[in-house]
């Protein structure tokens, strides 16, 4: 029962949230049937868009398993934007300090140089947790403006290319140090790392002892500790683990489409990615067709705008929309699970009897 609990909420979510959108796009004077049609064009009907829908998808990919990492712990974590920006910066740096080096040593260290500072700043939200008491949600979020002031500051002053006139960036890392494309697709390698994160993450959390220890501890504190499990490590480490993917994808997103650290980096993968792992009920990999799915939304915004004349951010209310009916479907857990006792009760049934029948 538990098993389709965790199906039947994310998908009644999604229903409910596709039908609150289809009355907003109706008082923009459009039909919401095409326009249903129209998202699924642009973000799955032609090669193209399929394309379009996995590059938007792969920073989602990693962002998600910064909260979806440390929820296993009954943590929220929604610092995946802080950790995304600082990854980038740190990225560059690396790449502009070993800019002598084979593209190869530059390419990785970038990645490692983005990883620890993802992973560093999630880490500090973690710390504060466990050492000082404080809420990791509030003090993620508020580290995600610190981190975004820290980037702009340095983009901005002392990083910043003096040919960048109209837009400030840091200098370029050079296209020897760009990630290329998977063979035979127009798709950046940062998919692959998406991939691979998150089937880590699966392997880590449910195929271990430590990510049955993570388990643990979000299922029942007390038992935890009676167990002598090192709470204060668990959690402080799978806080790294969630920040260093998010970190990661900042530095895919300096490597493989930018080319260097400026303002369009900011654009909310981390807070979307808060809501991927929220409708993924953080499974790390119900994460991945997931962030399909959003990344598909994304792209298909462009699409909407052309065919339906709705605004390019409509894709954005549909997020808004599911990301308030998910947290209200949260109410709903755990009560298909009590309805069945209740029935057995009233019946005079025994669960087992209605098994065996």
């Amino acid at each position: 029962m538990a098993g389709i609990e965790s199906l039947l909420l994310p998908l009644g979510a999604f229903t409910v949230s596709l039908a609150l959108f289809g009355v907003f796009v109706t008082l923009e004077g459009a039909n919401p049937i095409d326009v249903y049609y129209q998202m699924y064009r642009g973000a799955f009907g032609t090669w193209f868009s399929l394309q379009n829908t996995a590059l938007r998808a792969a920073p989602l990919m990693l962002t998600a398993l910064c909260t979806a990492l440390p929820a296993h712990l009954g943590l929220v974590v929604i610092g995946g934007e802080g950790a995304l920006v600082l990854g980038a910066l740190a990225s560059v740096v690396a790449a502009h300090a070993l800019a002598s080096f084979n593209s190869w040593v530059v390419v990785s260290s970038m990645a490692m140089a983005g990883a620890a500072m993802g992973g560093i700043w999630i880490g500090l939200a973690g710390a504060l947790r466990t050492l000082r008491g404080v809420n990791e949600t509030i003090s993620s979020l508020l580290l995600n403006y610190i981190a975004i002031g820290i980037f702009k500051h340095v983009v901005e002053g002392p990083m910043r290319d003096p040919a960048s006139l109209n837009k400030p960036s840091t200098r370029p890392i050079g296209d020897a140090n760009m990630l290329g494309s998977i063979p035979g697709m127009d798709v950046h390698w940062g998919l692959v790392y998406g991939l691979c994160a998150c089937a880590l993450a699966y392997v880590l959390m449910r195929r271990t002892v430590f990510g049955f220890s993570a388990r643990m501890i979000g299922g029942n504190v007390r038992a935890a500790r009676l167990s002598g499990l090192r709470m204060h490590r668990l959690v402080i480490v799978t806080c790294v683990l969630g920040g260093a993917a998010a970190g990661l994808a900042g530095m895919a997103e300096v490597a493989a489409v930018h080319g260097t650290a400026n303002a369009s980096i900011i654009v909310g993968d981390g807070y979307a990615g808060i809501l991927v792992a929220f409708l993924a009920r953080q499974h790390p990999l119900a994460v991945i067709p997931v962030s399909l799915l959003l990344g598909g939304i994304g792209a298909s915004g462009g699409l909407l705008q052309r065919s339906a004349h709705l605004p390019d951010a409509a894709v954005h209310v549909l997020q808004g929309i599911l990301f308030i009916v998910i947290l209200a479907s949260e109410t709903l857990r755990g009560r298909l699970i009590e309805r069945a006792p209740r029935a057995e009760r009233a019946s005079g049934v025994p669960e087992a009897s209605l098994k065996a029948t």
